[in-house]
């Protein structure tokens, strides 16, 4: 009788549990998993190439399409980069708006996370109510800078404008009659800084809705406890950071460890994980939003009572006010020089990094003195999760392989680049 042999599978790269066009080459030895191949490479837009062609204000936007749900965390650790290299200071202010949009962006890389994993092993209705909240914290991305996802808010020396006094509303049509409206736009009478207050008092019962579907829910904990384990050893071995460092039981924050900004002045917790299994990443991540929020209402609260300059006042690196360049030579001739060529960053290197929600998040800028980045390397944290995908999911069934892509929380623009 002949010898049954390990058979090929490609999952992926058009799967719906695959996170973007992962290909996954599976060697299986009837359902259990052998050995997993991620191919990479079909996403490739040679972004840190592209980089060097573009102004370094210009490239910011290029720094939302990489890891596509935390938009602004990524172009954090690209300004602070610039900024290492100029030497300039930010003002406080500035920074307490950035702490507080790279923690909605948390909350909103982290709903879509618990959403997608609950959808890949079979939970339905999680998806629907973590897109709810998504929708309430687009509007604070909108509100701010024009943009729903892709906001190229944060400039180098600040952000590019201060926090509207105003939310826009919604408007009667076809499908929403007056009376559903008024309801809809009851808690945006007030500022943008009112709305994020009001939203941050809804989201922990919001939060408990997710763990009451989740946490102790059997078909959860059977698909996730005890799936894709990795030793504290070997989490940091591989070089893991972020909740799937921390879920393996190290804690390891950048914003406690290595504070930027205004961290040091926050008070919040970093939870970590005692199994280093799927479901401690689940429960790691979930306690986050929660801190997140805590972070969110603190710098709500700093940025009530302090008013002040959201941009350098460096006329080399930002550019004047519009009133002063119409009535100042000096003004007009910094403006046009900023827009015709962009600012000249001295020569040099730096290497910034920011506690990304999927982990360290770090850019690596090299100067030689021109108005375009000499060279730019990115360090993605996906690309180093998803490098241990093999080692996570060998002796595991087919089915876990779905489970361990959704506990990585890979995006594949952070990881192709």
């Amino acid at each position: 009788m002949a010898d049954i042999k390990n058979y090929t599978l490609n999952f992926g790269p058009q799967h719906p549990a695959a996170h973007g066009v992962l290909r996954l080459v599976l060697e299986l030895d009837g359902e259990v998993i052998q050995r997993s191949d991620p191919h990479i490479g079909l996403l490739h837009r040679a972004t840190e190439k592209l980089a060097e062609t573009r102004t370094w204000v210009q490239n910011v936007p290029y720094m939302d399409r990489l890891d596509y749900v935390s938009m602004m965390a990524n172009e954090h650790a690209y300004v602070m980069a610039i900024e290492k290299l100029l030497q300039i200071e930010v003002p406080e202010r500035a920074q307490y708006i950035r702490v507080m949009y790279d923690e909605i962006t948390r909350l909103l890389n982290h709903l879509l996370w618990i959403g997608c994993h609950g959808l890949d092993v079979g939970a339905m209705a999680v998806f629907l109510y973590a897109f709810r909240e998504r929708e309430d914290l687009f509007d604070m991305y909108e509100a701010v800078s024009g943009a729903r996802m892709h906001a190229a808010y944060y400039r180098p020396g600040g952000v590019y404008r201060d926090l509207p006094d105003t939310m826009p509303q919604y408007l009667a049509n076809k499908i929403r009659g007056e009376k559903a409206v008024k309801k809809l736009n009851e808690n945006r009478q007030g500022s943008l800084l009112d709305f994020i207050e009001d939203f941050t008092t809804r989201f922990p019962k919001y939060v408990d809705e997710y763990e009451t579907l989740l946490t102790d829910n059997r078909i959860w904990k059977q698909r996730l406890v005890g799936i894709g384990v990795v030793t504290p050893e070997r989490a940091l071995q591989l070089g893991f950071t972020g909740a799937m460092l921390r879920g393996s039981g190290i804690e390891w924050d950048l914003r406690k460890k290595q504070p930027y900004e205004v961290y040091s002045k926050l008070d919040f917790d970093i939870p970590v994980g005692v199994n280093g299994d799927s479901y401690d990443r689940y429960l790691v991540r979930v306690e986050e939003m929660r801190q997140s929020n805590k972070i969110i209402q603190q710098c709500v609260k700093w940025l009530r009572a302090n008013p002040g300059p959201v941009m350098s006042d460096n006329h080399k690196v930002t550019s004047p006010k519009r009133v002063d360049m119409k009535s100042n030579m000096e003004e007009l001739i910094h403006h046009f020089k900023l827009f015709t060529e962009g600012i000249h960053v001295p020569a040099g290197e730096a290497y910034a990094a920011v506690e990304h929600p999927k982990g360290e998040f770090g850019i690596y800028a090299i100067s030689d003195g021109a108005n375009k980045p000499y060279r730019l390397k990115i360090r993605a944290p996906g690309f180093v999760h998803l490098s241990a995908l093999d080692e996570m999911a060998k002796g595991h069934m087919l089915a876990d392989a779905v489970t361990i892509i959704g506990t990585q929380d890979i995006v594949f623009g952070e990881i192709d680049r």
